[in-house]
């Protein structure tokens, strides 16, 4: 059923608002529910971590529905409002409208089918950006790798490897589709995810695409539906150096609600 709805998805007659409908009532609801004592052979950091990220009995959600609003760097910052769906594997669709000198700009950026598009628009209607292929779809794996700090539960699948770094990080390899990537987790000692980083294929500096430090700072958080995730984010490339915060920062976001199933 999946797969079937993952192809409805690349009918270009949808918009992004069918889309997301789509992937939404495509997801299965979720049957098994998180017990601590299943994952006494992990890590003590991946132990800390999904312990308090995920409340006893919780049900292992495989989607999120988030609500955000925040600031976009287009050459200087720009307000933004969004509502996003995360689908583990199947992909993400993140439908936003951002502001630009009072002129609303509104697309989506996704990945579905293992192929990851961009389309955006003035007003909703004079294309500005339309854009595919395989430099894209690499990027968007990346950053669906990243976004599973609001997905916590994938953490909990049996094919993610881990791999301890120190007291407070560890490295969790996530299989997608095609690929097998890994995410650096910072844990303080009470189990909150401090900092996320990740390798991003991109190309933000024009000198080409090839795999960079992609990473985000973790500044509050929130429960929903027994799920504490990051609620307050400031990411982008290049991340933990100066030029993180000199030129690499482009993303802060705050969750409003997030709807798991």
């Amino acid at each position: 059923y999946s797969r079937l709805v993952c192809s409805l998805l690349r009918c270009r007659k949808l918009n992004p608002s069918q889309f997301k409908k789509l992937l939404w009532e495509a997801v299965e609801i979720a049957q098994q529910c998180f017990q601590p004592e299943d994952y006494l052979t992990l890590p003590t950091v991946a132990q800390r971590y999904l312990q308090s990220a995920i409340a006893p009995r919780t049900p292992l959600a495989s989607a999120v529905r988030l609500k955000m609003h925040g600031d976009l760097k287009l050459n200087s910052w720009h307000p933004f409002s969004a509502e996003q769906i995360i689908s583990f594997p199947d992909g993400f669709i993140w439908q936003a409208t951002v502001w630009m000198g009072g002129l609303p700009i509104r697309g989506c950026d996704r990945l579905l089918n293992n192929q990851g598009t961009m389309q955006w628009k003035l007003f909703g209607l004079l294309p500005m950006i339309s854009t595919s292929g395989e430099d894209i779809t690499r990027s968007a794996q990346g950053r669906m790798l990243g976004e599973l700090m609001w997905l916590p539960s994938v953490f909990c699948r049996r094919d993610v490897s881990w791999e301890t770094l120190n007291a407070s990080q560890i490295i969790a390899k996530v299989t997608l589709p095609e690929d097998t990537l890994p995410v650096t987790l910072t844990v303080n000692r009470e189990g909150r995810l401090e900092t996320i980083q990740f390798p991003r294929w991109g190309n933000p500096d024009g000198k080409g695409y090839r795999r960079l430090n992609f990473g985000g700072i973790l500044e509050a958080e929130e429960t929903f539906e027994g799920y504490t995730i990051p609620s307050r984010i400031r990411g982008g490339w290049f991340f933990d150096g100066e030029v993180f915060s000199e030129e690499g920062e482009f993303f802060r976001a705050a969750i409003e609600v997030a709807t798991y199933r």
